[in-house]
């Protein structure tokens, strides 16, 4: 996994990029009727429920937008909320609140949504063994905020990219010739770069799952659309020579059953790509 320096570069990247993308060369509506030295004050009104999630993020872009706005938290990330409830109140510059406004509404109710839909997977999956993972399927250019969001709602970070963990899948395989032959050119790839990556490999049948264990150097295997039988025997057959995940197409409705099958770990790209924001909105009080 990337280290938190790395992804707090990340989510400067994305403060910095969004706010060029949004203001340009000047936010012209604030500028042609706001005073420059006007003051305000807005508040983060919840209009739906769920999981909040963001409010910390929402700190560093006021932070990036003007040091000089005050951000009075009521309700910290990772809390549940129901309409009607108030986030945060934001004080200062009325040009630098308005500058802000769209980025942190715009992060705010998609992580808020993430969160939610996250922490309904842990809910479902309480009292097993197994937790949840994000995956890669995210929105291009804010994979940082996605993640981020995942956790907020209890949930555990696959690999953050490409080039912090190795997973060899069925393309990879394909392509390579085979499973055996693609463990060792990546174990002998890593001793060359001298690299400390771990190493998942995906199996799409008990077969697979039988060559891959007498490779060694799997960290986990991927067992990758299963049905629940043959992932109990997949769980059987690895037993504890590598961690477990279960993937491809698990729902909130299924994924309950797959983990009583004992895996370690359950990845759902729906985490990141279906969920429908949260209603938040930034309203200025008196």
């Amino acid at each position: 996994m990337i280290s938190k320096k790395q992804f707090n570069k990340e989510i400067d990247l994305i403060i910095a990029n969004a706010i060029r993308e949004d203001v340009g060369d000047g936010d012209h509506s604030s500028l042609a009727c706001i005073p420059e030295d006007a003051t305000g004050r807005a508040h983060l009104l919840v209009k739906d429920e769920g999981i909040l999630a963001g409010v910390e993020f929402a700190r560093k872009v006021f932070e990036f937008v003007d040091p000089g706005l005050s951000l009075e938290i009521l309700i910290h990330d990772g809390t549940s909320v129901t309409y009607g409830d108030v986030a945060f109140i934001v004080s200062g510059n009325s040009q630098s609140i308005l500058k802000s406004e769209r980025l942190v509404l715009n992060a705010m109710q998609r992580m808020s949504a993430i969160a939610t839909k996250t922490n309904a997977y842990v809910s479902l999956l309480e009292g097993t063994n197994t937790q949840i993972l994000d995956t890669r399927k995210t929105t291009p250019g804010i994979r940082a905020l996605e993640k981020w969001a995942v956790t907020i709602g209890g949930g555990e970070n696959h690999r953050f990219a490409l080039y912090d963990m190795i997973m060899l899948k069925d393309n990879h395989i394909d392509f390579c010739g085979g499973i055996t032959p693609a463990i060792q050119k990546t174990q002998q790839y890593l001793r060359e770069k001298q690299l400390d990556i771990k190493i998942i490999v995906e199996a799409r049948n008990l077969d697979e799952i039988k060559e891959i264990l007498q490779n060694e150097g799997v960290y986990r295997i991927l067992i990758d659309n299963f049905n629940y039988e043959d992932t109990r025997k997949a769980v059987a057959l690895i037993g504890d020579q590598c961690l477990t995940e279960s993937s491809g197409g698990i729902t909130l409705e299924t994924a309950r059953k797959y983990a009583e099958c004992g895996v370690d770990y359950i990845s759902s790209g729906a985490l990141t790509h279906s969920v429908h924001n949260m209603d938040l909105s930034l309203k200025a009080i008196s």
